[in-house]
């Protein structure tokens, strides 16, 4: 728990059996976390019996895909502030508490693996990946009027539970562009968000989906198209997100420390661009 609202961690994973139970029992040690929920997306033989050694509870997502896991992550979980992770080890579970403390104040917490100072060695973070996502949000930015975005890829963030439950009808991605595709939602729909350096080591085990030039290169296409979509579809969009939100019944969770007790979790607002 975090000031009285539950917290889950989502990890989604696939060729990780060598990592999952360290990065679990990570979050599991942290003593603030209420649920764990691995997303089996078709993972390789013994990830199960690694996971069930810990106190994370595993669901299978037969439908490939890293968009695919994290949907299907959301759907599972009824917690008031849910942080996504991979499970390769290249986030650091602490830094979870970096992220809470900005969940009062932002509906979405975003992490950066932008800053020099705060990559390891060995990370797979090198210039060209580095500065094509860095590149990516500057893009975001100014075709969105957004806030200040450094990294449109970084995977680990925190996110209102019922924010991105409410989010979760519009999405269409099932790959791995689905973190920005949740970062143009959240602008859309304006909610607030803010990013944040983390802390990125090296992967351990197999290669990631980013390690060779040319996946990465093919995935920072489909962003761009992505983005290039979301920019043509922007108004309709968003006013699709308007009028749910007014369809819906308002999902506000009253904070007697926040002043005059504004609700730290609203429907999203109309995007005025």
């Amino acid at each position: 728990m975090w000031k009285d609202r539950s917290v889950a961690v989502i990890i989604p994973t696939y060729r990780e059996r060598a990592t999952v139970r360290a990065v679990v029992e990570g979050f599991e040690g942290l003593g603030v976390v209420d649920e764990i929920v691995v997303v089996n997306n078709n993972a390789e033989l013994g990830t199960s019996e690694q996971v069930a050694a810990t106190g994370a509870r595993e669901v299978i997502e037969p439908e490939q895909g890293y968009g695919a896991a994290i949907r299907r992550g959301i759907a599972e979980t009824g917690a008031d502030l849910v942080c996504i992770c991979e499970a390769d080890g290249t986030f650091d579970p602490a830094d979870l508490w970096k992220l809470l403390a900005y969940s009062d104040d932002f509906e979405f917490v975003y992490g950066s693996r932008t800053v020099r100072e705060m990559i390891w060695s060995g990370a797979n973070m090198g210039h060209s990946l580095r500065w094509g996502n860095w590149l990516w949000a500057k893009l975001v930015m100014a075709a969105f009027g957004t806030s200040h975005l450094s990294d449109i890829g970084c995977t680990m963030r925190l996110v209102s539970g019922p924010a991105v439950r409410f989010m979760q009808p519009f999405f269409t991605v099932k790959g791995g562009e689905f973190g920005p595709e949740m970062m143009l939602l959240t602008i859309l729909g304006g909610w607030r968000s803010v990013q944040l350096p983390v802390s990125y080591r090296a992967r351990h085990g197999q290669r990631g989906t980013t390690e060779s030039f040319g996946a990465a290169a093919a995935i920072g296409l489909r962003m761009l198209a992505l983005i290039g979509r979301y920019w043509l579809r922007r108004r309709r969009i968003a006013g699709a997100l308007e009028q749910a939100g007014a369809e819906r019944t308002r999902f506000q969770h009253p904070d007697p420390e926040r002043p005059g007790g504004e609700p730290t979790h609203m429907l999203p607002r109309p995007w005025r661009r």
